[in-house]
């Protein structure tokens, strides 16, 4: 590739793959039966303000497409589902937050399931039983888990994770290994995505009357485990749906319940929602970072095969790009700053950062496919950083602002 093929991909990266919108707060949502939601859906459930959204996390359900958004309107889980505590988190955030800010759902959940449906590894021992809980595993591919990480990826390019909320654990009330399950998953989670070390994660209570209310021991020891782990009580709700199962809460408990979950994200992350400068060139906070894209397919770099050597220089802006290894070969190839743009549409686009001791930058591959982002300081051995990141070698593509510069990572 020569510089005016790797200006032109610097040009495509600029123009088409912006920065996801930091003020879209997306929140994933997963567990069993009362997190699909049991609550026949109502007339007053049935329209919703556009600001709230669901990214449908089955294909072909109410003629949604997998992996895109739409108004939500329930059922958000699986075709499955009713009314449940998503339904209502979304809409109190959205009525409790600025304006200028919407709301993302991504909904996974397994009536019935154990804890061991979401384990990233041993997911497939927990996969078997009668027809109607097989279909809705089926539904998600198989691997629930894997499909709440693939939607959060591709999510990622639209917006900023900022929660997780959860309700499970019926089915595990006598596991005195539940909490420390419950905590694998969340570290999967954040590993998975590549979120930072603040994301909450809130659990709700079972149904304090109800036959499995017992879980609500194990659920009471979650904040032990973490930092980041709060507890949404279920006190008042003692109207078990009438279904025969007595697990479930009512349509207006579960309004309720989801309320509680939206006051509570929003008491602990607090200056968090404030709405963001949509102006800003910077890279997206870190909770909300991708650390690859869905398909493997798609996150493999260009080979350092096809990009013809280019010399490389210093470029100043304030931050000390000279102090900075870029991962340089010595082998004849290294890596570039790019050139100053001269009016010629191939031309690289040049520009300049802040000055700062360290800073935030989006990453992107030579077809400008949107990876993520990672943090640098100014005597970092960015090639090192990137193989960490990504854990892949070839070619990437870092930027900030309109500064640009190619990594070759071995």
């Amino acid at each position: 590739m020569n510089i005016k093929a790797l200006g032109l991909a610097a040009l495509v990266v600029s123009a088409a793959y912006a920065a996801p919108d930091p003020n879209f707060h997306i929140y994933l949502a997963f567990g069993q039966s009362n997190m699909e939601g049991q609550g026949n859906i109502e007339q007053q459930d049935k329209s919703v303000d556009k600001r709230f959204q669901m990214m449908a996390t089955v294909d072909n359900c109410n003629g949604r497409k997998l992996g895109t958004w739409n108004d939500a309107i329930p059922p958000l889980a699986n075709c499955a589902s009713k009314l449940g505590p998503s339904d209502y988190f979304g809409r109190t955030m959205i009525e409790k937050v600025d304006e200028s800010i919407k709301v993302g759902v991504i909904v996974v959940a397994v009536a019935g399931c154990d804890i061991g449906l979401f384990s990233k590894d041993n997911y497939r021992n927990y996969t078997g039983g009668q027809s109607w809980y097989t279909d809705r595993v089926n539904a998600y591919g198989g691997n629930p888990y894997g499909r709440l990480i693939e939607m959060a990826k591709k999510a990622q390019q639209d917006g900023v994770i900022k929660g997780i909320i959860f309700h499970q654990g019926e089915t595990n009330a006598g596991d005195g290994n539940w909490p420390n399950n419950v905590k694998k998953v969340y570290d999967n989670i954040i590993s998975d995505l590549g979120l930072g070390s603040d994301i909450p994660f809130l659990a709700g209570e079972v149904l304090r009357s109800g036959s499995s209310a017992g879980a609500n021991n194990n659920i009471a020891k979650l904040p032990q485990l973490s930092k980041n782990f709060y507890v949404v009580s279920s006190e008042g709700f003692n109207q078990a749906l009438g279904d025969g199962q007595n697990v479930h809460f009512t349509s207006q408990e579960y309004r309720e319940f989801g309320k509680r979950y939206a006051e509570k994200m929003i008491e602990v992350l607090g200056d968090k929602l404030k709405p963001a400068n949509s102006g800003s060139n910077d890279p997206v906070p870190e909770s909300s970072a991708a650390a690859t894209p869905v398909s493997s397919a798609a996150t493999t770099p260009v080979s350092s095969a096809s990009v013809a050597p280019v010399s490389s220089s210093s470029s100043g802006h304030g931050f000390d790009w000279g102090n900075m290894d870029w991962g340089n070969t010595g082998n004849g190839e290294s890596n570039i700053n790019p050139p100053v743009a001269t009016g010629d549409s191939t031309q690289a686009i040049s520009g300049s950062v802040v000055s700062v001791k360290a800073a935030s930058f989006n990453v992107f591959d030579m077809q400008g496919r949107y990876l993520g982002f990672v943090k640098l300081t100014s005597d970092a051995h960015v090639s090192e950083v990137l193989k960490a990141r990504f854990h892949k070698s070839g070619i990437y593509l870092v930027k900030r602002g309109n500064f640009m510069k190619r990594v070759v990572v071995r």
